[in-house]
């Protein structure tokens, strides 16, 4: 059967398949939407895709994505900088965030230990976690990894380590769902979870 859509659309649409939840009916009504905006509005597009690499750092502090060597929450002098929150990557926070309830600073993993999927703690932000929690004057760490296998090996990972240190460890309480990704649970869910934290 001769391609009916021109060889560029066909292009893109493959491109937008490789997009996290974006099927191949989806990526190609995605790549007909675009085809259909005017030239600077795609120019637009592509130019924020194009400079994203350039324009967005790591922080050195905490790992979270930033604009600057320094994320804004690290920056904020007004955050409280005694209490730790341990979150996978910077979805979680953005959605704590939301909830306008935590004043603390976090330290993002960038993943959960997953052999199946070939990572391992030298690929997460582990070392750099336990040499913040020795060096700077943290009074609590809060873990807010998911209840999932991957969040629970994490998590026995991390307090192997912290419970040497006398630091007081929370978890947040499982009104979040099991298995459930922080980043998709609303304001009043996380808020619950946060004032129904455990010690571990």
């Amino acid at each position: 059967m001769a391609a009916v859509l021109p060889k560029a659309v066909r292009e893109l649409t493959q491109e937008l398949t490789s997009l996290p939840g974006v099927g191949a009916k989806t990526a190609q009504r995605l790549a007909l939407h675009i085809l259909r905006q005017q030239r600077v509005a795609t120019n637009r597009l592509a130019e924020a895709i194009a400079t994203l690499h350039d324009r967005v750092q790591t922080c050195s502090v905490c790992f979270s994505l930033a604009d600057d060597a320094v994320c804004s929450i690290c920056k904020d002098t007004s955050r409280n900088k005694t209490t730790l929150c341990i979150v996978e990557d910077a979805l979680d926070i953005e959605a704590i965030e939301r909830t306008n309830f935590y004043t603390g600073v976090y330290h993002v993993l960038g993943g959960l230990l997953s052999p199946i999927a070939g990572i391992g703690a030298d690929q997460l932000t582990l070392k750099e976690l336990i040499s913040r929690a020795e060096k700077e004057s943290i009074s609590e760490v809060i873990i807010a990894l998911e209840h999932s296998m991957e969040g629970e090996a994490t998590t026995r990972h991390i307090m192997s380590y912290i419970k040497n240190l006398n630091i007081p460890v929370t978890r947040l309480a499982r009104g979040l769902p099991t298995g459930g990704d922080i980043e998709f649970a609303d304001a009043l869910t996380l808020n619950a979870a946060f004032s129904g934290r455990t010690k571990v």
